[in-house]
């Protein structure tokens, strides 16, 4: 949520923040970003006062004064571009907002030595930006990042997606790299038997897709990324993925499923686990799903396996996506997970009332 600074600012504002601002210690080195920001914040005049009476911009020069040394106000005019601050204080002073209530000091579940598998997405569509968010999660201590492939400006062949992936690695040397693979979001899938082979692009349903398969990918990427570690890989081309494990096997890399309702199946090729949204309110059917499979109880495995693929089958035709999902995890945990970000719209009261019904009425299994 972007703030922006500009003439039709009224004299008021300014002159709430301005106490704001005076009460804090600056310094110098406060830690707002990495980088040096610009486009000064200017507590004059023409920050928005210049609409106002001139008793009005008489106040704010006179409210500038007062606001501390020269090195402070300096600093205040570099804070402009920092969206979060600004953010808050747009927040503190709205109508509306007040702090009330109770509100969850937010516990943090831990594994017994310390939570040791946070892993952070820095994918972005710009390759600054994503450099930059690899770096954050580096000084931070993740003990992973993960990137999706750029989906505005696609690459268009393997060693430009390669070369991508290898600048925001080598921001965060020592951090394990994982790729996101999820092309049905990013358009950089496998081609069809309707692609030529000499075709790096091609276009489906009026969407330039990029023709890059995991399996070619992986071909020499720890010489390229050392630090890569696997891939999440959500996608329904299992053929793609089980030459990945099989061809790849020997590097120890590491392949998460991303695609819910057919798990059981990468399972069957050698998947080392799953990363999906269901798992948030269906989490125990399927680690009993996993169990089964563990222990070569195949019929057992498939029961959880049908019995899930049914409901998201049933809440697919109704029109399933992240506010859906939201609906659902609110349904099942009594939390409210609010609605999702626009553009996005919330999940309908009949999606939520067939939904739970739909849910309520499985029956699973009892071993």
């Amino acid at each position: 949520m972007l703030l922006s600074l500009s003439p039709s600012m009224s004299a008021t504002f300014c002159q709430n923040i301005l106490p704001f601002l005076q009460s804090v210690q600056w310094s110098s080195t406060f830690p707002l970003k990495s980088r040096q920001l610009s486009h000064p914040l200017k507590i004059t005049e023409d920050c928005g006062c210049s609409n106002g009476s001139s008793e009005e911009s008489e106040q704010i020069k006179e409210a500038n004064g007062k606001a501390g040394s020269r090195e402070e106000m300096s600093f205040l005019r570099q804070m402009s571009d920092d969206a979060v601050f600004l953010s808050v204080l747009q927040s503190s002073m709205a109508p509306g907002k007040k702090l009330q209530g109770l509100v969850a000091a937010t516990i943090t579940p831990m594994t017994p030595d310390g939570l040791d598998h946070v892993i952070i997405h820095v994918g972005a569509l710009s390759l600054p930006e994503s450099q930059e968010l690899a770096r954050h999660a580096a000084a931070i201590g993740a003990s992973g990042i993960a990137v999706i492939a750029p989906f505005f400006f696609k690459p268009t062949n393997k060693d430009e997606l390669i070369t991508f992936l290898r600048e925001v690695a080598s921001e965060a040397p020592a951090v394990p790299f994982y790729y996101y693979h999820i092309p049905p979001l990013t358009g950089v899938k496998r081609g069809n038997r309707e692609v030529s082979q000499d075709r790096d692009m091609f276009l489906h349903g009026g969407l330039l897709f990029c023709t890059v398969r995991v399996e070619e990918l992986l071909d020499g990427i720890k010489e390229q990324i050392p630090t890569f570690q696997g891939v999440k890989f959500s996608d329904t081309d299992l053929l793609d993925l089980a030459q990945c494990i099989n061809k790849n096997g020997g590097e120890e890399f590491v392949f998460l499923y991303g695609v819910d309702e057919q798990l059981l199946s990468a399972l069957a090729i050698g998947a080392n686990g799953a990363v999906g949204s269901t798992y948030n309110y269906l989490g125990q059917k399927n680690n009993m799903m996993l169990q089964a499979f563990a222990q070569h109880d195949l019929a057992l495995a498939r029961k959880y396996q049908f019995l899930t693929g049914e409901f998201l089958n049933f809440v697919m035709k109704l029109g399933f996506g992240v506010a859906q999902t939201k609906a659902i995890m609110t349904s099942v945990s009594g939390i409210p997970m609010g609605p999702p970000r626009f553009p996005l719209v919330k999940a309908s009261e009949e999606f939520i009332t067939k939904a739970k019904a739909k849910l309520d009425s499985i029956v699973w299994p009892t071993s």
